[in-house]
């Protein structure tokens, strides 16, 4: 028979075991289906995806070689539909949305309600002084996208690049900033729940429009994914 020492270890054990699992389940909720095989196909284009060891700074990059900001004179999907892309990307992110013509956009949001996927936070949006507070992020940077490939590609690829939805996201001001033109290997989102989501986006986009990755980023966005 064993010692009452040996069964309260045991209990110990038990109990800590428990513990444990129940911090997991919460920390890492069950994965859904849809985004794993996402995750997996992601996977397999970021295998094929060009590494470099780093990303090296050009220091050429400008703005204005991706084109006008926001224009809809664009072949990606939301191009020529008689509404600028800022408009076409909070019109599909935000909830509660009211609309009306501007000269830009006859379907312009006005206000509105978007929970930032990178944070979890609520923003109320009204078109004006305080529309600064939902931004819209290249998922892909532009000035990171230049650097690993774009610098060489004809403008109107660039301009591809910067209005594809494939590549936009509604999100708070403070992250969008916080990133700023940071890679996977330096940036992710702090809302962990939405990282899977956000590796798998990135790795679409950079394989879709041939661009390379660097090292470390390659080796967090496979990590993400294997997660997923």
């Amino acid at each position: 028979m064993w010692s009452v020492r040996r069964w309260l270890i045991l209990l110990l054990c038990v109990t800590t075991a428990v513990a444990v699992a129940v911090v997991v389940r919460r920390d890492r909720p069950p994965a859904d289906p849809h985004v794993h095989a996402a995750a997996q196909q992601a996977r397999q284009l970021l295998a094929a995806v060009d590494v470099a060891p780093h990303r090296l700074h050009r220091n050429d990059y400008q703005r204005s070689a991706f084109g006008s900001a926001w224009t809809d004179a664009v072949s990606v999907a939301g191009g020529g539909n008689g509404c600028d892309t800022r408009n076409d990307i909070l019109g599909r992110d935000l909830v509660e949305v009211h609309t009306g013509p501007v000269d830009t956009c006859g379907r312009a949001v006005l206000t509105g309600r978007l929970r930032s996927p990178y944070t979890g936070e609520w923003i109320v949006f009204r078109r004006g002084r305080t529309a600064g507070a939902v931004q819209i992020d290249h998922i892909v940077a532009l000035a990171l996208a230049w650097d690993m490939g774009a610098w060489a590609w004809p403008a109107d690829r660039r301009a591809d690049l910067a209005n594809d939805p494939a590549n936009l996201i509604a999100v708070d001001a403070a992250s969008n900033q916080a990133k700023s033109d940071a890679p996977p290997g330096r940036w992710m989102p702090p809302l962990a729940a939405f990282r899977c989501r956000y590796a798998i986006q990135f790795v679409t986009v950079v394989a879709a429009y041939g661009l390379a990755v660097d090292a470390d980023s390659r080796e967090v966005l496979d990590d993400v994914l294997a997660r997923c």
